[in-house]
Formats: structure tokens, C-alpha cells, sequence
């Protein structure tokens, strides 16, 4: 499989590191300042997929074109949820397969079955309040975090209709925790998921790769992992 990158941060070079272990090459590599004719000859590479982990402030003007770059994409860039439904429609329009996921690890979405099991039980017993905290590094933009928000949708989604206290921090080199705390009047019941290497997101986002090549659509990573929800 042949792919361009699009963003050359932390998780595009790790993206760049473990390809080849997925069966993956690297063709091009493309950011937000590379040229014309850069963005011209990488387009004529001709890629399978683009994987982007670029930024929210870049994705939006660059996703058309990214779009006839090749059949495939792994949206890893986070800070743009006012652009999904244009971005649903560019991706519509050009019958690419998409995955679009803020959290490309396998932990995070066991965690997010386990908020949803815990939470339908929590939503009955009345003198218990949910909170969620999230953690990572301090050149992290958007907080609360694209895993933060997915693990709120999953605890409402489970029917917890109480309000929730949800809290970030940006500090050192964190590379990503996230927590959520049932609190009753005499214990506490917390679930954590916390990532030790970055390694974890780019060889999920290398599966999701693999796994959107040839199809068209708009996925998650839970269609990538085969979980489903009633």
C-alpha cells in the first residue's frame, strides 16, 4: 500500500516509522506551507491512502484536494468539528473511503465500552455524579480532547442524563490519559485509560489504512475494530 502523509508533527514522523512493519510506503509527504509543485508531484505518486495528522486550522482548505489525491483517508487532526458536515459532503462528493477518528488506540475504545456499561447502570442510582478529565501535553490545542468528547457522547448516549464535569489539562509531555469518576457518598468508581508511547496511535492509524482501502463511505474506528453499539 502507498501513502502520503499529510502533516510532518510528532504523529506524522511516527506514522513514517512504523509503515513499513504494516506493509505501508511512504510516497510523499505534504504540509500546509509545501508548495504547488509539491502538492502537483506528490499528487502524481499515485497513493492508496493520505493519512493526516496535520491541524484543524488546515485540514478544512486542504481536504478537496486531498480528496483526489487518493482513494482513502485516515483523518487523525483533531479541532474541526464545525467543518464535519462540509467535510461529510467533500468526502460524499468524491466516493473516497474515509476513517475519522480523534484517537486512533484500541485502549480508548475499550474504555468507551466500559464508560457505556458503567454509565446505564450509574443513570439508576441517583446519589452517584459522573466527571471526566483528560490529560496531555502542553502543545495540545483544542481541550476538552477529541477522546474527551467521544467518551461525554458515550456516557449520554448510555442514558446519563445528569450533568457532567469534564476537565483538561496541558502540561510537560504527557502523551494522553483519560479518566471517568462515578462518585457516590462513601466510594468512587474510576476508569482510566492512559497511553505510556505515541507508537499506540500511529499503528492504530496504520490499521485503519489497511482496512479503508477499497471501501467508500465515512467510518470511525469502532467500524475499523468491528464494535457496534445497539
Amino acid at each position: 500500500m502507498r501513502a502520503v502523509l499529510f502533516g510532518h508533527g510528532r504523529m506524522g514522523r511516527l506514522v513514517g516509522l512504523h509503515a513499513a512493519a504494516h506493509g505501508v510506503e511512504i510516497v510523499g509527504v505534504l504540509t500546509s506551507t509545501s508548495t504547488a509543485a509539491e502538492w502537483d508531484a506528490i499528487s502524481a505518486a499515485g497513493a492508496d491512502v493520505v493519512v493526516d495528522f496535520s491541524t484543524g486550522e488546515a485540514l478544512p482548505g486542504r481536504l478537496d484536494a486531498l480528496c483526489r489525491m487518493a482513494p482513502a483517508l485516515v483523518l487523525g487532526s483533531t479541532g474541526w468539528a464545525a467543518f464535519e458536515p462540509e467535510a461529510r459532503a467533500i468526502v460524499g462528493r468524491h466516493g473516497v473511503g474515509a476513517v475519522v477518528a480523534s484517537n486512533f488506540s484500541i485502549g480508548a475504545y475499550l474504555l468507551e465500552a466500559a464508560v457505556r456499561a458503567v454509565s446505564a447502570v450509574v443513570e439508576h442510582q441517583q446519589d452517584y455524579e459522573a466527571y471526566l478529565h483528560e490529560a496531555h501535553h502542553a502543545r495540545k490545542r483544542d481541550a476538552p480532547s477529541g477522546t474527551a468528547l467521544l467518551l461525554l457522547d458515550a456516557l449520554r448516549d448510555a442514558g446519563l442524563s445528569r450533568p457532567v464535569d469534564v476537565s483538561s489539562t496541558r502540561a510537560g509531555h504527557i502523551p494522553g490519559t483519560h479518566s471517568v469518576g462515578f462518585d457516590g457518598p462513601s466510594e468512587t468508581v474510576t476508569l482510566t485509560h492512559a497511553v505510556r508511547d505515541r507508537a499506540t496511535f500511529a499503528q492504530g492509524a496504520l490499521r485503519a489504512a489497511r482496512w479503508v482501502h477499497g471501501r467508500s463511505g465515512w467510518y470511525s474506528m469502532r467500524d475499523v475494530l468491528g464494535i457496534s453499539y445497539a
